[in-house]
């Protein structure tokens, strides 16, 4: 993607909260001319937040994406080149421009996205070569429209290769084929999700493992993590965390990775849950903080890092990504990483048995 961003100051823009939900909406006056702050362009997409985000951390990345044939994928491809991420794996299609959004960030900078998804969706199987898939890691970010009826290809040929399989997918994904999915789960090694994802599993999640369950254990007046009190739900059903992450578990997920932003992340491991919350940051946008965590997780268990040293580097690296506007710029190195865990040695993590 090419991502626009406009950065609008708060006063110049209505934000609209709900009392009884979590959603919020900006309120752009139509007809009417609104003065930014600042409008920037950059690179973006969870593929290429993905990629660069594995090649300053050392690793050999290259990248299957699906570009137009137009100024917008020369831009991708001459950033992939900048980062190190080879783009040898890069495919090109005549049917449809290179994908683009736009962003307008105001208020506590979680951006409205308008997205056009433009020759993403166009994955083709003769772009998944054999020979790109011989490596150690294979992360698969969101696949969308008939891209996501690639996946269990995708996840063939990276079994059949050996590698550690990482997947992010998203609501798209989830909801409209989400089949393919729950079929490759005992295949994946990491799923990567947010809890709006999460979310949208809940309701095929029940009809197998029940609605409801057990919540964590606590100590004696221990605050609960944001997402342990409220729970998952989706359609009018609720699970709780343990019982969703035990259905993943039961299904065949080997590790999942459920992020929530300001209320920290958890990872579910054989019989353990583990949480941390989020470093402290002051946050310019919140675009992309997703995609780091998720890549800087699995690259660190992918260089053999146990789960706890992994959750903590993510939390490091998707901090840093809020700190800036764009998606990229904030992504950090493996050694920028490695010195922030030695001076947060005690940084706080909780642990329960599944």
């Amino acid at each position: 993607m090419i991502d626009t961003i406009a950065i609008i100051d708060s006063d110049r823009i209505e934000r609209m909260s709900m009392l009884n939900a979590e959603s919020s909406f900006l309120l752009l006056e139509e007809g009417r001319k609104t003065e930014a702050l600042d409008i920037s362009m950059h690179c973006g997409g969870g593929a290429v937040n993905t990629s660069i985000a594995l090649a300053r951390l050392g690793l050999d990345v290259a990248t299957i994406v699906k570009l137009g044939r137009d100024e917008r994928a020369e831009t991708v491809v001459a950033r992939l080149m900048e980062e190190g991420a080879s783009p040898r794996w890069v495919c090109r299609d005549r049917r449809a421009p290179t994908g683009g959004s736009v962003l307008v960030s105001s208020h506590e900078r979680n951006a409205a996205v308008f997205t056009f998804r433009g020759a993403n969706t166009l994955l083709d199987p003769s772009d998944l070569h054999d020979d790109a898939f011989a490596v150690d890691l294979v992360y698969v970010s969101h696949l969308s429209n008939k891209s996501a009826d690639r996946f269990p290809l995708i996840i063939e040929k990276a079994k059949a290769h050996g590698a550690l399989i990482a997947v992010n997918p998203g609501v798209r994904q989830l909801s409209a084929r989400g089949d393919p999915l729950h079929e490759c789960l005992p295949q994946v090694d990491i799923l990567a999700i947010k809890r709006a994802e999460a979310d949208v599993l809940v309701t095929s999640l029940v009809a197998q493992f029940g609605e409801g369950g057990q919540a964590l254990a606590l100590e004696h007046g221990e605050e609960p993590p944001p997402l342990a009190a409220r729970g998952l739900g989706s359609g009018g059903f609720e699970m709780s965390l343990p019982n969703f992450l035990g259905a993943l578990r039961q299904l065949g997920t080997k590790c999942t990775l459920l992020t929530d932003g300001l209320g920290g992340a958890f990872v579910c491991q054989k019989n353990e849950i583990l949480f941390c919350p989020p470093f402290d940051a002051e946050v310019a946008g919140k675009a992309g903080a997703g995609d780091a965590f998720a890549a800087t997780f699995s690259a660190f268990l992918a260089i053999g890092q146990p789960s706890e040293t992994a959750l903590k580097a993510a939390a490091i690296n998707a901090a840093s990504v809020v700190s800036h506007v764009d998606t990229q710029t904030g992504l950090m190195t493996r050694e920028d990483i490695e010195a922030r865990l030695e001076d947060a040695p005690d940084f706080p993590e909780r642990k329960w048995q599944l």
